[in-house]
């Protein structure tokens, strides 16, 4: 075994009018294709609407149910029916899987993921068509509409 030197080896640089140049690297990889994923994906073209969605798979994952309840519900609904509601997805008897299915399918519809078509204008209602992520061939659909600039599921 030899000796290994301490010196530090200084990177050879040319200079573009050299012959010695080194080429440049692809930047890019090649590619067959977009992957199943990607074509499997179909996410909302409106801006309003995905920040709606993002805001909703935000409260989804901190587990706020109030905050995402008020988010989410009708504007129309009355607010014992909202309550209701709430209570159903926090002490009722299926309150956890209720929320993980939701939680589930706004997380599936923010992302895209699995998305097979969005009908409407997405100016005023988009209805979302996909497969639901937990229950295997179960096909969702899920309607958004948008009042006074506020979307809300329908």
């Amino acid at each position: 075994m030899g000796k290994k030197s301490r010196k530090v080896k200084k990177p050879i640089t040319s200079s573009p009018n050299t012959t010695n140049a080194v080429p440049a690297l692809a930047l890019g990889y090649p590619s067959d294709g977009p992957s199943e994923e990607e074509v499997n994906s179909v996410q909302t073209t409106s801006t309003s609407l995905q920040r709606k969605l993002d805001l909703l798979s935000q409260f989804a994952m901190d587990n706020d149910r109030e905050r995402f309840v008020k988010n989410f519900v009708p504007l129309d609904l009355s607010p014992n029916d909202s309550a209701a509601y709430l209570e159903d997805l926090t002490t009722g008897e299926e309150a956890e899987s209720q929320w993980s299915n939701l939680i589930a399918e706004i997380l599936t519809i923010a992302a895209g993921k699995g998305v097979t078509k969005i009908e409407g204008d997405e100016v005023t209602r988009a209805v979302f068509y996909f497969q639901h992520p937990i229950f295997k061939e179960c096909d969702r659909e899920v309607t958004f509409i948008c009042v006074s600039g506020e979307w809300r599921a329908e």
